[in-house]
């Protein structure tokens, strides 16, 4: 029998399933934090720090009383958690670790081919030399092999040992020990990641069933194509398969689509609807999420759950953004209820507030702005400033 899931229900279990309906002032502590990293999954790593840095405001956005250095330590000093790809850069449970030597195996065998085509024949002694070097010397930075001469620029014009650097770490040789300024420090991974998580080996079949199982975990429910992109790392074939394969652990529900589309087929662990009645409802507060949170990053699936269109435009031509540079989505309850453009600026110590655009239907009332505002305090004492600043006009499109 299939089983059909409303809206509402399922933007519950989504956000609850990503650390969203959690009180947000819990006292988190560095096991809770792990523990949080774990049950979501993975953090993504970004450079860009219009306010903060991705992964920090990620996990500030679950809880308040997230600490940085707890993070770090985690990741430099205890090694239970390292970096590394999942669709993108990311920090990752290093349990996990066992299972991403798979994706090592793929880089090796797949994209070392053509990073060689690229740079050329001399690419592997290229390689052989960066990686003897840090074995022999220690940990380095990319700008500590950098050639004399060499003019920076993207990725298709980075210098050979940086190239060497990252094919490395692609392929589980190097991990990323630390960073300094943002600028990774890479090391032999066995010197990064400690024996209980580095040694040991899983089947490839083991491997396949942890990937969408874990997958479908954190989803709650999903398509075999969801499955497959959540890790990225496994294909839509081998998910497809993977739940044909295990049907009768497995019930069929449709998903109420937000945005009148059709409803949507998916699977979800047998015994699903069982537990609806012990998911809490999220915290009523509006909540800034970062660009990068993993509840909005298949796009797809935050318009049918939320109705909720959002695309980065970092990379879009000033001329052509609809909204701005680096915009964050905003978060109250269960519903998606818009966007803010803000800016962190330091010297002045202010939290500059640019714009603010509500979706369709939602009302600046004067208690969810008192809503609002209470976050943006919340926000400027993360990042380190002392004031909101409301900029000239902040406010034009909501009238």
């Amino acid at each position: 029998m299939t089983i059909r899931l409303s809206n509402r229900d399922a933007r519950r279990i989504f956000l609850a399933k990503q650390g969203l309906s959690a009180a947000p002032h819990r006292a988190l502590g560095k096991d809770g934090l792990l523990q949080l990293i774990h049950d979501i999954g993975f953090v993504q790593v970004d450079s860009i720090a219009t306010v903060e840095r991705a992964h920090h405001q990620i996990l500030f956005s679950r809880n308040q009383t997230y600490r940085r250095e707890h993070l770090a330590e985690l990741l430099e000093k205890d090694g239970e958690l390292f970096e590394h790809w999942t669709h993108d850069a990311s920090i990752i449970p290093s349990t996990f670790f066992v299972y991403w030597k798979h994706r090592f195996k793929w880089e090796s065998e797949t994209l070392r081919e053509r990073w060689r085509k690229w740079r050329g024949e001399d690419f592997d002694a290229g390689c052989e030399e960066t990686y003897a070097r840090i074995a022999n010397n220690g940990a380095v930075m990319a700008r500590h092999l950098k050639e004399d001469g060499h003019e920076s620029g993207g990725w298709w014009n980075w210098h050979p040992s940086k190239t060497a650097l990252e094919v490395l770490w692609r392929q589980g040789k190097l991990a990323i020990a630390r960073r300094e300024n943002f600028q990774k420090v890479y090391d032999l991974t066995e010197r990064v990641i400690p024996a209980r998580h580095y040694d040991g080996e899983v089947a490839h079949e083991e491997f396949i069933d942890w990937a969408c199982r874990s997958a479908l975990e954190r989803l709650g429910f999903a398509t075999h194509g969801e499955i497959a992109a959540f890790w990225d790392l496994v294909s839509p074939d081998e998910a497809k398969d993977w739940v044909a394969a295990h049907r009768d652990e497995l019930c069929e529900i449709v998903i109420e689509s937000a945005n009148g589309g059709k409803p949507r087929p998916s699977f979800a662990f047998a015994g699903f609807p069982d537990g609806l009645g012990d998911i809490p409802d999220p915290p009523a507060r509006v909540r800034v999420l970062s660009p990068f949170d993993p509840l909005l990053r298949d796009r797809n699936r935050a318009e049918r759950l939320f109705d909720f269109f959002y695309r980065i435009e970092v990379f879009v031509p000033e001329p052509k953004r609809e909204y701005g540079y680096y915009v964050f989505p905003l978060l109250e309850g269960d519903r998606m209820i818009g966007r803010i453009d803000m800016k962190a600026d330091r010297k002045r110590g202010s939290l500059d507030v640019r714009r603010l655009w509500l979706e369709r239907g939602v009302k600046p009332s004067s208690g969810r702005m008192e809503k609002l505002m209470a976050e943006l305090d919340r926000i400027a004492r993360f990042a380190g400033v002392e004031e909101v600043k409301l900029l000239e006009g902040w406010n034009a499109a909501l009238s």
